[in-house]
Order: structure tokens, then sequence, then C-alpha cells
């Protein structure tokens, strides 16, 4: 059965979340994981830092490399991946998990705002996928994956946070157009979306408090999600948007009342997007 052994995984907004959880699964197979992302000191309200996670993989069996990165800064990207290739010889599989977010609507929302999201969100995954891709066109099974959501064109995922819904479908967009360009090199671009909430410190801290997290899943769903997508063949699996429990469900595994926060759970916050 494939694995992630050996393999090198170059993935943005490591140090927490989904990005965290999909690094440690990885290292459980003995994986490489490059992290990229800004938190070097300890945030007084998010726990972890791309050093404390680094020690987390590590202990899971992979090898891990922190490095400090601002998607939104091309310099440091293409450093981060060149040192990247440097100490683990190239890159397999690059993530696009960084995300900033901010759901109000037109009035309510400060251009500063509109540009950290357009520039984290839509940019870094280009520039992110820009730079790897020259080392993933060598790998014998490359893959990128976007955290990112089907293109639903409804407006009632417009309406309400029309900044915030054009930078993340800026991701899926990425998805879209470079699977067909990198289809001849054999480069898989894909993307995954929970159909739940993900209890996650973005959840907790700006979409619903406790009582949200309560209805979430735990970040392994995406992470095991990912796996499976991530150990697929490349030239046969891409320009798909994956919804983590029809990925498990493809892989023979219905039972997810182990992923939820609350065991026992059946009524689950839907993630955004999905109708």
């Amino acid at each position: 059965m494939a694995d992630l052994s050996g393999k090198t995984l170059f993935i943005t907004g490591a140090s927490r979340g989904i990005g965290k959880a999909i690094a440690l699964r990885a290292a459980k197979d003995g994986a490489n994981i490059v992290i990229a992302a800004k938190t070097a000191e300890p945030h007084p309200k998010l726990p972890g830092t791309i050093y404390t996670a680094a020690e987390e993989m590590e202990a899971a069996g992979g090898k891990a490399l922190p490095v400090v990165v601002d998607v939104r800064d091309e310099a440091a990207v293409g450093r981060a991946v060149e040192l990247a290739v440097e100490t683990f010889g190239g890159v397999d599989v690059l993530v696009n998990n960084a995300s900033a977010i901010m759901l109000t609507g037109t009035l309510q929302t400060p251009m500063k705002r509109f540009d950290l999201m357009h520039q984290v969100n839509t940019r870094g995954t280009f520039l992110c996928s820009q730079k790897c891709l020259p080392h993933l066109k060598k790998a014998d099974n490359p893959h990128i994956l976007n955290i990112s959501p089907p293109l639903n064109m409804s407006p009632r995922w417009f309406a309400n946070h029309v900044a915030y819904t054009m930078a993340k479908y800026g991701m899926s967009m990425c998805v879209l157009g470079m699977a067909e360009e990198m289809k001849k090199d054999g480069v898989a671009v894909n993307a995954l979306w929970p159909r739940t909430a993900i209890a996650t410190a973005a959840v907790k801290n700006l979409l619903g408090g406790d009582a949200m997290m309560k209805a979430s899943r735990t970040v392994d769903i995406m992470a095991d999600a990912a796996w499976h997508v991530l150990t697929s063949p490349s030239r046969e699996t891409t320009g798909n948007f994956f919804i983590d429990d029809e990925v498990l469900a493809s892989a023979g595994i219905t039972d997810l009342d182990g992923y939820a926060v609350v065991p026992g759970t059946t009524k689950f916050m839907p993630d955004f997007f999905l109708d």
C-alpha cells in the first residue's frame, strides 16, 4: 500500500490547525515536512509555533524543517523552497493551506483586510505553486493540494462576504487551471474541503465559539482525507474538488463518529460553500 514515507511535503500554515494535522499524518509515515508558516514566537491567543510543531512531527516519526514564511513574500517563499530542496533533495507535495478570513459585507470590509485575504489565499497559493512546480515536475508522484472549496456560483455564498469568497475561490480556480496545465507533466492539482465545520482556532475565535466547536469534526478527518488523496497516482487523480467524507467513503471508511468533537453527534454545522 502506498504511503508518504520519504516524501517531502511543503505545507503552508502548518504550525496549527488543518495544516499541522495533515503534516502529522504524513510524519507518521516517515515523511519530511517543511513547516512554512509565520508563527516563530508564541501567539497570545493561538497555541503552537513552527518549532513546537516540528518537535511533534519528529516525535511522530517524520523529519521536520521549520521555516518562517509569509506567503505574501515572493523572496521568502523562494528561499524556503530552495532550503527544502537543499535539505531533503526535492519537493514531492505542496499543500496550500494558509488562509485569511474575514466574513464581512462590502461596506464593512476595510481594503487592508481585502488585500490580506487576496494576498494570502489567492496570490499565496499561486506563488507557492509557481515556486514548487519546477521541483514537483521531477518527483515520482507529485501533488498540489489546495484547502479550498468547490466552485459554487450560488449568490448565497457571495452575498454576505464577497471579499472572502472571491479570495477563497481564487485558490480553487488555481486548481481548475493548473490541473489542466500540468496534466502533461503528471503533476496532480486538487482541492480538499470539509463537509462540516472543523474544530480549529478560527472556528472557535471567529465563527461560533464553543457551541460551534461542539458541532464540528476534528482536524483528523481532513488529515486522513488528504493522506488518501496524496498517496493516489498523480496522473489519475487531478482536477478534483474533493470533500473529506466522500474521500473516506471511497476508501471504505464510512463510520465517522471517531472524528466528532463530541462523540455521538449527528447534527454538525455545515461548512461554507456546500449546498
